[in-house]
């Protein structure tokens, strides 16, 4: 039998993240979750998914923009799980706006949170998973790590440094059992998604309805949403002994929006 593993799953109080956390819980895995919001909501997701699957969910509130704070997530996560053996690097914030007119503080934040808070969870947790001999790392990045869209320069960068750092650090695990890909999503409606309509609507000119149709999901052949629970299952299957072989990739789950 399979030793249990552990994870911790950043941004996952809500969307994508929490997606992924209730996959791996389900499937045995003890997760640290993280991420913002209301105190009493997120302690009901955690106890709700602890009683659900039997796994053991903890919470920590780092901001992902603040390395001492994410050396805390760590150090909290080997206090109470024992170890690290998967992280997943998932904590995103978005904003959309022209390049001449993109407020500097905002691009400043998404890149902390979006890019340099993937390297320092890597930074911290890589030297022990080496040591042990398995480990896994996750980078959720976006179909905006392969392509672009206009007015969304700081996020696009950032997740085209994801994928940059998914393919250094598989490198650098690849002859000691540790992995390391970026899954790279379409449109997901998530909270993220939900607040980018408005905003695209204004950025565009043009109605929030058109946005979904005529933006959103005018790349996605398939015209329908990525679900949290397609890119859960993905990233459980990244994280098992049957993808030891895949490392350094960047998975589209993007209803065929880079196939173009």
């Amino acid at each position: 039998m399979s030793p249990r593993r552990t994870a911790i799953v950043t941004g996952s109080t809500s969307g994508i993240g929490l997606g992924i956390a209730r996959a791996f819980a389900a499937a045995g895995i003890d997760v640290m979750l993280n991420g913002f919001g209301d105190a009493a909501d997120i302690e009901a997701t955690r106890a709700g998914l602890a009683s659900e699957t039997g796994s053991t969910v903890l919470f920590h509130g780092a901001d992902m923009s603040k390395p001492d704070q994410i050396a805390a997530l760590v150090a909290a996560a080997e206090a109470g799980l024992g170890q690290v053996d998967i992280i997943v690097n998932n904590a995103g914030i978005q904003t959309v706006a022209p390049i001449e007119s993109f407020p500097v503080d905002r691009y400043d934040l998404i890149m902390a949170i979006n890019m340099s808070s993937a390297w320092h969870l890597t930074r911290l947790t890589f030297a022990a998973m080496k040591a042990r001999g398995w480990g896994r790392v996750i980078n959720v990045a976006s179909a905006h790590g392969l392509v672009a869209s206009p007015f969304k320069s700081a996020y696009v960068m950032a997740k085209h440094a994801v994928v940059g750092l998914s393919k250094t650090v598989a490198l650098e695990g690849a002859e000691h059992g540790v992995t390391c890909n970026a899954i790279c999503p379409g449109y997901v409606l998530t909270p993220l998604v939900e607040k980018q309509i408005p905003e695209t609507a204004l950025a565009r000119g043009i109605s929030e309805a058109a946005v979904v149709r005529d933006v959103l999901l005018a790349g996605q052949p398939t015209r329908q949403f990525v679900t949290v629970e397609q890119v859960g299952a993905l990233a459980l299957f990244l994280a098992s002994d049957a993808a030891a072989q895949i490392t350094g990739t960047a998975l589209p789950i993007d209803g065929g929006w880079t196939a173009h």
